[in-house]
């Protein structure tokens, strides 16, 4: 017998897969009441991650499930790439930032050579990677859980180490970003030590391509209107310029 949260998980997983469900089926798999199948599909609604009809339930295909990195990284490469060199342009010789993991935060390294006197905080292990024979860098890493579909290290240790100090900025990696919802991911460590990173920086700089836009997940990292700066493409809807630019919000758009 699995519990409720085992099963709600194979059934988000069997969503991904064939994306749609049917309750009899689930119910005759689990040996569960369709009952007990219903719920756990209102659940998944809920979440956002599917959307019920009649006798079972479809996938939503706007929420954002975790991928690994190097798939994440094939996407809108060119765009990421452009993203990249501009949110690297706002740093300022002898800063002390923050550069969260991610496929279109982790090319930033390529545009740090000419930087003078920086400290560079990660909790990514590809960025520090990159960054460790920089004789320009102070560089830091978070101790911690490493994430291997992601090379990112979370969990209650790099919390605590990361609140011990202060940052200029934040360049935060974004799965989901929607002006209700806010900025979201799929896991919950990373989503927590997200909002501490946050905590920490006088600027946050959320650093995400059009694709991301509308997008949601579970786990809450940052209301949209918190947040000081957006790093994107040309394709972000004048829809969310205009919210974005009413919540005070500065846009950079690094493809034009």
């Amino acid at each position: 017998m699995i519990n409720t949260e085992q099963r709600r998980e194979s059934i988000i997983e069997q969503l991904r897969r064939e994306g749609v469900v049917r309750v009899e089926d689930l119910s005759a798999l689990y040996n569960v009441s369709s009952v007990t199948i219903r719920n756990d599909l209102r659940w998944l609604e809920k979440s956002g991650c599917a959307i019920r009809g009649y006798g079972g339930a479809q996938l939503n295909r706007q929420f954002v499930f975790d991928r690994p990195l190097e798939d994440k990284g094939k996407i809108n490469r060119d765009v990421k790439f452009a993203i990249a060199k501009a949110a690297a342009a706002l740093i300022n010789d002898g800063e002390a930032v923050i550069i969260d993991s991610g496929s279109t935060t982790s090319l930033m390294t390529k545009h740090l050579e000419s930087k003078k006197e920086l400290v560079v905080m990660t909790n990514a292990i590809n960025i520090a990677y990159e960054l460790a024979s920089r004789e320009n860098i102070h560089l830091m890493v978070l101790g911690g859980n490493v994430r291997s579909a992601s090379w990112s290290i979370d969990g209650p240790t790099a919390e605590q180490h990361i609140r011990q100090y202060r940052f200029d900025k934040l360049f935060l990696g974004v799965d989901g970003f929607d002006l209700a919802a806010g900025i979201t991911t799929p896991q919950l460590g990373e989503a927590q030590i997200n909002r501490a990173m946050c905590d920490v920086s006088r600027e946050i700089i959320a650093v995400a391509d059009s694709s991301k836009f509308g997008r949601t997940s579970f786990c809450l990292i940052r209301e949209v209107e918190r947040i000081h700066r957006l790093v994107t493409d040309s394709a972000i809807s004048e829809q969310y310029v205009r919210a974005l630019e009413k919540m005070g919000v500065d846009i950079i758009i690094a493809d034009r």
